[in-house]
């Protein structure tokens, strides 16, 4: 007979004592019970091309199911390398200077694993995607939070410059920016690169929505400017480019030293990414149009979505790129406007049926700016259900 288990004499340790349930899944969760419209978390409501799931089958067919390469199928790395050289003008090599992860996300916390040591400093941006801090504390890393310009959300240099000191191993970039939608132009990634130039701060730039900007503007990748590039690594994803959350898979590039390092990690937290998609994916971007065409896609749901949001008293902030726009409550006149964002979203869902995010949630502090953030990654017949809900505030 066994014995019976001895219950634990203390609570286990927690390695992330602060953190509870996302914001993320609390508010989906919600738009599930109430039916609601979900425009809180950021992924498609649509499938992706019909193209890429054939070369994907194809590669089960042909018999690529077994592990591949550590750092990624050789095509796919070179099909990255050719990519970001036409884009941006900097090649990679693929056997040295590229790797495939399992997502952003995955690429991220390696690389702040590779690139740290314990008691160093990272620099991030607040306000900044929610798994920045808490992969800094896993590394026994320290983050420290400098805000954006408020109002505007641009960098805010001064801020930045007095942030820096002997123990800055590392500085997060993000465009364009989630959650605020703005997109860092070159004259601005060109001050970084002046100011870290007599620094060895590296620099880890997450560039997943790199192929969703507005207007005419254009991405700029720290891998185009040189005092960045030669001290950064470059992250981002096909689920955002190609409408593939679920398979996370994406890529980083950078220096062969620094991806030397990156790859000691990545061989033992995850070691390889899904091999019939790498084969997959590396057959589709043969063919540049469906990344080539991203801005001008997401462009037209970005403009519908305004001109139904101008006929309700939510104020539209500027995006610049991403598939998010970001909206002010403050002007509203019933009692919800003086309701903290997280509150506010929650009576959003409850009461008008459709799901949002609270920017606070992005913020390390809980700045509150009365502003919330929809995701308009969704088919016309979504935006359209969500709009009409949303004109009952007036």
């Amino acid at each position: 007979m066994n014995a019976p288990c001895k219950p634990l004499l203390s609570p286990l340790p927690s390695r992330l004592p602060e953190v509870g349930t996302t914001i993320f899944s609390t508010m989906s969760a919600l738009a599930a019970q109430t039916g609601a419209v979900n425009l809180g978390q950021g992924f498609p409501d649509f499938g992706c091309d019909p193209a890429l799931i054939r070369g994907v089958t194809q590669a089960m067919e042909a018999g690529w199911n077994q592990y591949p390469p550590m750092p990624g199928v050789a095509a796919l790395r070179q099909a990255i390398s050719d990519k970001i050289v036409h884009l941006h003008g900097r090649r990679y090599e693929a056997e040295t200077e590229i790797t495939v992860t399992a997502g952003a996300t995955q690429a991220l916390l390696t690389a702040i694993l590779a690139l740290t040591q314990p008691g160093d400093e990272v620099i991030v941006l607040d306000p900044c995607y929610d798994s920045y801090v808490p992969a800094i504390e896993m590394s026994g890393a320290v983050p420290v939070r400098v805000p954006l310009t408020r109002g505007s959300f641009r960098p805010d240099f001064a801020a930045l410059a007095a942030a820096l000191d002997p123990k800055t191993r590392l500085l997060l970039l993000n465009t364009p920016h989630n959650p605020t939608a703005t997109v860092w132009t070159e004259q601005e990634l060109q001050q970084l690169a002046d100011l870290l130039a007599p620094t060895d701060v590296l620099v880890l730039s997450d560039e997943v929505y790199e192929h969703m900007v507005y207007d005419g503007r254009m991405h700029v990748s720290a891998a185009h400017v040189p005092g960045l590039a030669e001290r950064g690594m470059v992250v981002s994803s096909f689920g955002k480019t190609y409408h593939v959350t679920g398979w996370k898979v994406g890529y980083v590039a950078a220096p062969a030293p620094l991806m030397q390092e990156f790859r000691k990690v990545h061989q033992f937290n995850v070691f390889t990414v899904n091999t019939p998609m790498q084969h997959g994916l590396a057959a589709y971007m043969q063919n540049p149009a469906p990344y080539m065409d991203l801005s001008a896609f997401y462009q037209r749901k970005r403009d519908a979505f305004a001109q139904g949001l101008a006929r309700t008293p939510l104020r539209l902030l500027p995006c610049e790129g991403t598939y998010f726009q970001c909206v002010s409550y403050a002007d509203l006149r019933g009692p919800e406007r003086d309701l903290g964002e997280a509150d506010f979203c929650i009576w959003l869902t409850r009461e008008l049926g459709v799901a949002a995010i609270p920017v606070a949630a992005f913020y390390g502090d809980g700045t509150e700016q009365k502003t919330i953030r929809f995701c308009f990654a969704k088919q016309e017949a979504t935006l359209q259900a969500a709009l009409e809900r949303l004109a009952r505030l007036g």
